[in-house]
């Protein structure tokens, strides 16, 4: 009877662990469920208490996984066949290893709570919030790093936790999360835990830690909604420049932003005139023009820019951070490339530390896409800038999560830098962000449309953009050695 009851107990227990790994996608935009996200962690801190064998926790660890990266952001399936020309029994199972190698990250996380696990409830928690954190943390720098999705990233702003992202940043707050969530095992504690996170939580939002300098701006931000089966071809380019350029002469402002690879050619093959046009149109107000295109150099290097173009001397940033496979190929995948038609898959990388671009009387730090998904990164810019500013297409990933989940990750790069910031995307979501990280405006996704707004720039620093991820290490390593002491190995 043991025998054939053992099959049937572990497959009720992994099919719980999958179904709670999927619901855990409700906690993040945009469903926005972030009270959820404790009772989520628990079942998983649960399912790992009552793992028999390190070798079970393991497995359970990666069925949750799997749920949670298959629901959460299986999206890449639709850059690799829809837009990216690879056949559907190739981008099927490449999407599906893809989920399976980020479902490693919480399999590792289970197998090493189990295999020392301590007695105590107090440092069994401590544990488990220790290794969350900390797998989240290792999967955002590891193989150039792909942190979508981190545990902390669900108590973006209306959340209460949001007051300690200028503290902690993205991965204190997993650490926060994962720890009120095993605390719920014994429920009056937990609650108690999560009572006094959301007051302390609610207390610190009302610090101010930068402050507004200067006058407001005037800002547009062009959202182009260009299908992306269109983007690149030669017969859609003139009525591409058409469309940025009428709905920029129709919209005055001190500060323009226009999307990612905008001008979706190298810049000198752009027509001269209509540079000047731009300019011009910049100009009226004195003011800038950010726009994203494509710059080379005589080595044959190419890069994914941002240029200014107007009232201040010509600048460009270029991506530094560049995505696999997406605009640069790993060493020994070139055999990946034959199977998807991806245009400009061969980017250079742009210099780690590059200064703002000076427009429009402001100080305004650019990043291209993925790149606000690296808060430390994104510190690198302070305290010079006063505003963030995004360029992004992710026409890529289709109508799926992918843009109300990133949007959701540049209101959490606001609230730890206290600063504003500017979201120009070709399909969505544009949005203005405040320096809270609360949300000031937004476009409706898939339409052709321009958001008007002001921002004012910030000074001074808060400690995460101080100290960057130190601090909240630092509490992770602390509080898995004390969940750690006395624990005993256990075998498989």
């Amino acid at each position: 009877m043991q025998i054939t009851r053992q099959p049937e107990r572990l497959a009720h227990r992994f099919g719980l662990a999958a179904l709670t790994g999927a619901a855990g996608v409700l906690c993040f935009a945009p469903f926005g469920l972030f009270w959820l996200a404790p009772l989520i962690w628990l079942g998983l801190f649960a399912l790992l208490r009552r793992a028999e064998t390190p070798r079970e926790a393991l497995l359970t660890g990666l069925v949750f996984g799997l749920g949670f990266f298959l629901c959460g952001v299986s999206w890449v399936y639709v850059s690799l066949s829809v837009f990216g020309g690879m056949p559907w029994w190739l981008a099927g199972p490449a999407a599906f290893l893809f989920c399976a190698v980020m479902a490693l990250f919480p399999m590792f996380a289970g197998g090493i709570f189990k295999r020392w696990q301590p007695a105590g409830d107090w440092q069994q928690a401590l544990l488990f919030a220790a290794l969350i954190a900390t797998v989240d943390w290792f999967r955002s720098w590891i193989f150039t790093g792909f942190p979508w999705l981190a545990v902390g990233y669900s108590q973006a702003a209306p959340s209460p936790l949001a007051g300690f992202a200028p503290l902690l940043g993205v991965h204190g707050l997993s650490l926060l999360v994962a720890l009120s969530g095993a605390l719920l095992i014994r429920w009056r504690l937990g609650l108690g835990f999560i009572a006094l996170l959301a007051v302390s939580g609610f207390g610190l939002r009302q610090i101010a830690w930068t402050q507004p300098v200067g006058e407001a701006v005037s800002v547009v931000l062009i959202q182009g909604n260009i299908p992306q089966e269109m983007k690149f071809r030669p017969d859609a380019f003139i009525r591409t420049l058409d469309l940025y350029r009428d709905l920029m002469a129709a919209n005055p402002a001190q500060l323009t932003l226009l999307p990612e690879t905008a001008l979706p050619v190298f810049l000198d093959q752009v027509p001269p005139d209509y540079l000047d046009e731009l300019k011009t149109l910049a100009r009226r107000r004195n003011g800038d023009l950010i726009v994203g295109t494509v710059t080379g150099d005589s080595a044959g290097a190419y890069y994914n820019s941002a240029i200014s173009l107007g009232s201040a001397p010509l600048q460009v940033y270029s991506k530094s951070h560049l995505v696999p496979y997406g605009e640069f190929i790993p060493p020994g995948f070139d055999w990946f490339m034959k199977f998807a038609d991806i245009p400009m898959s061969s980017f250079s990388r742009g210099p780690e530390k590059q200064p703002p671009l000076a427009v429009a009387g402001q100080q305004v730090a650019i990043n291209i896409c993925y790149e606000d998904v690296f808060g430390e990164e994104i510190i690198r810019a302070l305290p010079a800038a006063g505003i963030l500013a995004n360029l992004s297409n992710t026409a890529w990933f289709g109508r799926s999560l992918a843009q109300p989940q990133h949007l959701q990750i540049a209101r959490m790069r606001a609230a730890e830098t206290g600063r504003p910031m500017l979201r120009a995307t070709n399909t969505g979501m544009t949005a203005i962000i405040a320096a809270d990280g609360t949300l000031q405006a937004v476009l409706p996704p898939f339409t052709t449309g321009v958001l008007k707004g002001e921002v004012r720039a910030h000074a001074g620093m808060t400690p995460y953009a101080r100290f960057g991820n130190w601090p909240a290490l630092g509490l992770i390593a602390g509080l898995g050695l004390l969940g750690l002491a006395g624990a005993r190995r256990r075998v498989a």
